[in-house]
């Protein structure tokens, strides 16, 4: 293992860093149209085949719980961004659609918010962007392994 006061300092930098950039970036939907919750699932959902996706898939990209992420559907449905159904597939699951009202709102906030992201990003080169997400990719691919 690496010296455990390099991998907490590195840790805590992560942290910090990863905390001052979605602050930064947080502020793209401040008196928007979208939260920036609807957007991440509006994110999933664009993406998906014919703009439509699993709720569970939907959860796994979310940063909260998946009683919260099925309350936020609901109120997505209720506001006419998207829509649910039952999956013919899976009567247990649900599918997740963008309307077009829903489309529309993540497009116009899609362009800025990508916008805004790589200016806060932009004190990296291709290489630096090359190699943290490299990094990052095999930190949420590691396990946790308890360290004596």
């Amino acid at each position: 293992m690496a010296d455990r006061r390099l991998a907490i300092a590195a840790w805590e930098s992560l942290f910090r860093a990863q905390h001052e950039v979605f602050e930064d970036v947080s502020n793209d939907f401040v008196g928007g149209d979208l939260s920036q919750a609807e957007y991440d699932v509006l994110l999933t959902v664009t993406r998906a085949p014919d703009m439509t996706a699993r709720l569970r898939d939907v959860t796994a990209n979310m940063l909260i719980s998946q009683p919260s992420v099925s309350r936020l559907v609901d109120r997505m449905v209720g506001r006419g961004l998207v829509t649910k159904c039952s999956d013919p597939d899976d009567g247990r699951g649900a599918l997740v659609t963008a309307t077009e009202d829903g489309a529309r709102a993540f497009r116009s906030i899609a362009a800025a918010h990508g916008k805004s992201i790589a200016e806060r990003m932009s004190c990296l080169d291709d290489d630096d962007l090359r190699t943290l997400l490299d990094i990052t990719e095999r930190l949420r691919a590691g396990s946790y392994r308890s360290v004596d």
